[in-house]
């Protein structure tokens, strides 16, 4: 999921990546900063407290796990406010124009009201805590903290209506539609069969017209529990036990690390340093494409934020180099998800908390699979530079020492990164709090890249957009796993593949097909979120290490983001480059096809995921 691509989705009536500037949105933006400042600063001093006082700050864990919950939601009101959540795409624009508005009311008025049953089961959760009384430190009781939830619901549903139409008429349509969904999908009629069946055409409908992807796991999720005659408020307590776990506050802070570094001129000193570098290899370029969007990625943790932020440096480079406008197309379109299976990238996070891992252990476990798709597809570049006789530039000692001197604070960043974690200077959400004082001072102070006044808020905003459309996404996925291990999904899938399949081999084989497939249908973060829990006893049975199970998980949904029709790579680099889906993805085909062996590879040799692990 990324922030540049949410942008092709946005509604009637937003504006695309930015968003009005009234005195609200300045004070929701600010206010999503200082969390995420409030973040980073407290491991921060967590650390210095150890080390001087031998004692850290009481209080400053459970507040950073709840500022992930408010950031999250807070951010997922942005991305609603400036038309950035996540869809499968607008296909109500491309219905005649007399339907267009029609088509974007529904789906508007359909999502709206999933939206607002999610934040009437927060507000029974809010509800129930507060008649428990329970404190999270002194003088905080759990329920304002918790508030937040029904509160960031009620908020995007309210702006799904508001960017419905242009005209006050349309969204008072909207409303009115809002209001009838609500009235059907929560009544007594989901009990029989038609109307349930009607409620997942309509929740269908909207998903394929145009409504949020989160709008389509929640709304399962939804329908499913009303169905089953379930309390719904089961759903938010599933999203705030994940929301608050106590590693997922690395995500939001290596996005603002991530953010940081995009927003300076990163990218431009990392060409011309891997440029010197093996600038005298053949397709030289293209290798530093390889190297450079892999680095992105790791730290952005989006392979779209990679596309986005370097294709208008590196396309033009690669077509300037001779290499074919196809290759350098696919080349860069391939290149986006490359870091995902280095730390600290968010995906290998996420999974570890899913699935009950040491986080130190999948960043471990994904460092050769890592190398290896690396090392298949710069070699490919290499032969396609040969084939193109592109231009070499010869090594020069003198050249490499400048552009690494230049370079020298952005190298250091993965340094210092794996030095903190694997070194026991500190813990996860700590090492992720250094890299975000890192950044900082390296693109503000001693770069001098990022202005404090401008271009820091915008990096601190769009990084609360990106999280918060992250993790509402996430939460809709939570509470449709909640309801499928509830329904007992997973069990039952178990027995029925210990009783059909006997041999490993088989099942590996099965999986990578099966994760192919849920690739390029579902987003990376709502994928294991679902997929995970389902998967894993599967694997378990089959004698499958968890950290192997892992990284054939990432690395096959990494190469979902290429598979044709609908994989999101796809789309993000036909908006980013002006070209059509159908040409950017005949042009992915040769790296989809090298990849693949990669990841049977990394199937089928399960010491490249472990041989690193101690023990």
């Amino acid at each position: 999921m990324t922030a540049a691509g949410e942008a092709m989705d946005a509604p009637a009536g937003s504006v695309p990546g930015g968003g009005a500037r009234s005195f609200l949105d300045k004070i929701e933006n600010a206010v999503s900063i200082f969390l995420l400042c409030g973040m980073a600063a407290l491991p921060l001093a967590e650390v210095v407290g150890r080390k001087l006082w031998r004692t850290g700050i009481p209080g400053s864990t459970t507040f950073v796990q709840h500022a992930t919950l408010w950031i999250g939601f807070l951010g997922g009101a942005l991305a609603a406010r400036d038309g950035r959540h996540l869809s499968l795409g607008r296909l109500s624009d491309r219905l005649p124009a007399r339907f267009r508005g029609a088509g974007t009311c529904f789906f508007s008025a359909v999502s709206a009201a999933i939206t607002l049953i999610l934040a009437w089961a927060g507000v029974r959760m809010v509800l129930l805590e507060r008649a428990g009384g329970s404190l999270l430190m002194p003088y905080l009781p759990g329920w304002v903290s918790q508030s937040v939830i029904p509160a960031g619901f009620g908020l995007i549903a309210w702006r799904l209506i508001r960017h419905s139409s242009p005209s006050w008429s349309g969204r008072a349509a909207t409303g009115a539609g809002t209001a009838a969904a609500v009235v059907f999908l929560s009544s007594g009629l989901l009990l029989r069969p038609a109307p349930f069946a009607v409620s997942l055409i309509l929740l269908l409908s909207a998903v394929v017209l145009g409504g949020p992807l989160f709008v389509g796991l929640g709304g399962l999720a939804v329908i499913f529990f009303l169905h089953a005659d379930v309390p719904i408020a089961s759903i938010p307590v599933e999203i705030y036990r994940l929301v608050t776990s106590p590693t997922l506050p690395t995500i939001p802070l290596f996005t603002f690390a991530g953010y940081l570094l995009t927003t300076g001129n990163v990218s431009r000193r990392l060409v011309r340093f891997f440029r010197a570098l093996v600038g005298w290899m053949p397709g030289a370029i293209a290798v530093v494409t390889v190297l450079v969007c892999s680095f992105f990625t790791t730290f952005t943790g989006a392979s779209g934020v990679t596309i986005i932020a370097l294709g208008g440096i590196l396309l033009p480079a690669l077509l300037a180099e001779r290499y074919p406008e196809k290759f350098s197309l696919g080349l860069l379109t391939a290149s986006g998800s490359l870091g995902l299976l280095f730390p600290p990238c968010l995906p290998v996070i996420l999974y570890a908390v899913v699935a009950g891992i040491a986080v130190d252990q999948m960043f471990l476990g994904g460092l050769l699979p890592g190398v290896l798709l690396v090392t298949i597809v710069a070699a490919w570049a290499v032969r396609g530079g040969k084939r193109a006789g592109t231009r070499r530039t010869p090594f020069s000692l003198g050249e490499l020492g400048a552009a690494a001197w230049e370079a020298k604070w952005d190298l250091l960043l993965p340094v210092i990164v794996l030095l903190g974690i694997f070194g026991g200077f500190a813990t996860m959400v700590e090492a992720a709090s250094i890299t975000v004082l890192y950044a900082f001072c390296v693109e503000v102070f001693v770069q001098r890249d990022i202005d404090l006044r401008r271009q820091f808020p915008e990096a601190g905003a769009e990084s609360a957009r990106l999280v918060g459309g992250f993790l509402i996404l996430l939460a809709a996925a939570t509470g449709l796993t909640g309801y499928l291990v509830d329904a007992g999904v997973p069990q039952a899938i178990f027995e029925w593949v210990r009783a059909t399949i006997h041999s490993k081999y088989a099942f590996l084989l099965i999986l990578n097909g099966f994760l192919l497939v849920v690739g390029c249908l579902m987003h990376i973060f709502s994928a294991i979120v679902v997929v995970v829990p389902i998967i894993a006893p599967l694997a378990a049975a089959f004698d499958i290490h968890p950290v192997h199970l892992g990284i054939i998980f990432l690395a096959n949904l990494e190469l979902g983001f290429l598979m044709p029709p609908v994989g999101m790579n796809l789309f993000l680099s036909a908006y980013r480059f002006d070209r059509s889906l159908g040409e950017v993805t005949r042009s992915v085909i040769p790296f989809l096809l090298i990849l693949l062996l990669g990841v049977l590879a990394i199937t089928y040799v399960p010491a490249l995921s472990t041989i690193l692990l101690p023990g």
